[in-house]
């Protein structure tokens, strides 16, 4: 079999798994009401241990991040000998943003502990905004272009062949072109340490710091990446609470996955080694997800011997916004999309294990569950649990089976089920103040119980934001080509 066709049954596969069990619950609700009845508490009760494992791993992750930003990483660092060749490449690639974001990123970068004549920043723009792009530049090379070891400017041509317009491919052409610098400079790839972040990524002033501790102090630092925590909390204050609470979402989930590290991608804003970047062709040009596409390619050149590792010292992004609230839900409800295109390293990945017999096959088959476990819930437990979990009771109790004890008991078992897993609510009510920055001075003391009531949109925002647009997602790549998604930038308003 062609691998083109291998392909095509690969990126149905997500699809055929969401709509398979939709339409059955739909049509099993009305054939056989008892057996679906069974099947939601079941399903309920799954994700109710889903909650109390997130309580717990989340709990846990939170306390690490913590006390990991208590301690002074850049003193350990200056005991390791030989610390002082390492430097960092950092890639931030831009199209189009406001130059107050790309401020507020540069004054991060300038708050560091870690010193600043170890840092090449690399600003990539886009030839199809060259003008404004270089308008930009040149203001932030007036304001940063003597802070740092070096400060460059890329720009991508528009049009290059193989390409799809967007974050990738600049980040490509970024890549190639520092790479003819680093060799100006003679470093060692090994002693490069490359940060890929989005021109809105703020990074804690111990990020670096405690990136080269780990660099230094890993067995085989050249393969894997560095995970950070990630806030999406530069303008938490400022968003609608449908917002806050689709970013909190995210911020937990990513929390959780810091505690598990064997289901960890590299996700927005990540480090890893330049001399991996090199092995591997610098991040792929033609997907939309080239963040978490670059693990999959070093795992793959390595022959699985590639991970990714946790790091609890954060980094902060941008709550999607607008200038009018219609807007913002559509950008919104865009990058949830773009997030749950996710979904296209399946057929990668699945298209590679076969080819790759040097892989174990226990971590091939941990990889496809892991991804397949989780845009299978992403795209169907709000709706399962939410809508289509409320019709074969309705169905039975209009029914001839509606005397069955099952029926009788089901509303109350669900309603318990339900009402149990709203500790999970709660905990995210309370984690999320404990993670917001301060308070911004034009805002009242009394929004803070704002950010905790918004919570109760959770139900409707896991159905809007999150299983609507990851099965769009997934339906698209089942569909011919012409169908599938380009990239999304989000807007950066504050």
């Amino acid at each position: 079999m062609k691998d083109a066709t291998k392909l095509k049954i690969y990126e149905m596969i997500p699809g055929t798994l969401i709509w398979t069990s939709f339409i059955l619950s739909f049509v099993l609700s009305f054939i056989w009401p008892i057996f679906v009845i069974c099947f939601i508490i079941a399903f309920d009760l799954y994700w109710l241990l889903r909650v109390l494992h997130f309580i717990f791993y989340a709990s846990y992750s939170y306390f690490k991040y913590k006390s990991t930003i208590q301690i002074d990483w850049l003193g350990k660092v200056e005991k390791i000998p030989g610390w002082e060749k390492i430097y960092h490449i950092i890639y931030i690639p831009t199209y189009g943003e406001p130059v107050e974001v790309l401020r507020t990123t540069f004054n991060s970068l300038c708050n560091s502990s870690y010193p600043l004549k170890k840092m090449i920043v690399i600003l990539g723009g886009e030839g199809r905004v060259e003008q404004d792009f270089r308008t930009k530049a040149a203001q932030i090379k007036k304001e940063f272009g003597d802070k740092f070891f070096q400060l460059k400017f890329t720009i991508h041509p528009d049009g290059l062949p193989g390409e799809l317009k967007g974050k990738g491919a600049n980040a490509n052409w970024m890549g190639h072109k520092s790479q003819q610098l680093i060799d100006e400079l003679k470093i060692p790839y090994e002693n490069l340490i490359a940060s890929y972040f989005d021109c809105d990524t703020c990074v804690h002033k111990k990020y670096f710091a405690h990136l080269t501790y780990r660099y230094l102090t890993h067995k085989t630092p050249t393969r894997v990446s560095y995970q950070p925590a990630v806030n999406y909390n530069n303008n938490i204050w400022d968003a609608p609470a449908a917002m806050r609470v689709t970013a909190f979402g995210t911020i937990f989930w990513l929390l959780m996955d810091l505690m598990r590290p064997e289901r960890l991608y590299t996700f927005s804003s990540h480090s890893m080694s330049f001399k991996a970047l090199v092995d591997v062709g610098f991040w792929q040009k033609d997907i939309v997800t080239d963040d978490s596409r670059i693990f999959l390619q070093c795992f793959f050149k390595y022959h699985g011997n590639y991970a990714v590792e946790p790091m609890y010292v954060p980094v902060s992004m941008d709550t999607v916004m607008d200038k009018n609230y219609w807007q913002g839900f559509k950008n919104l409800y865009k990058q949830q999309r773009r997030w749950a295109w996710g979904v296209e390293h399946f057929p990668y990945m699945m298209l590679n294990f076969g080819k790759d017999k040097k892989i174990p096959w226990y971590k091939k088959l941990k990889y496809t569950w892991n991804l397949t476990e989780g845009m299978y819930s992403w795209a169907t437990a709000p709706i399962l649990i939410f809508v289509l979990g409320r019709l074969p009771l309705w169905v039975a109790g209009r029914g001839e089976v509606s005397s069955s004890v099952i029926v009788q008991n089901a509303p109350f078992v669900l309603e318990w089920l339900m009402s149990a897993a709203m500790i999970g609510i709660f905990f995210s009510a309370i984690i999320s103040l404990l993670i917001l920055p301060p308070r911004p001075k034009d805002h009242p003391r009394w929004k803070y119980l704002i950010m905790f009531l918004q919570w109760i949109l959770l139900p409707v925002t896991l159905v809007i934001f999150g299983s609507i647009p990851a099965t769009e997602a997934q339906t698209r790549l089942m569909l011919p080509k012409k169908y599938h998604l380009g990239f999304f930038t989000t807007p950066k308003v504050r």
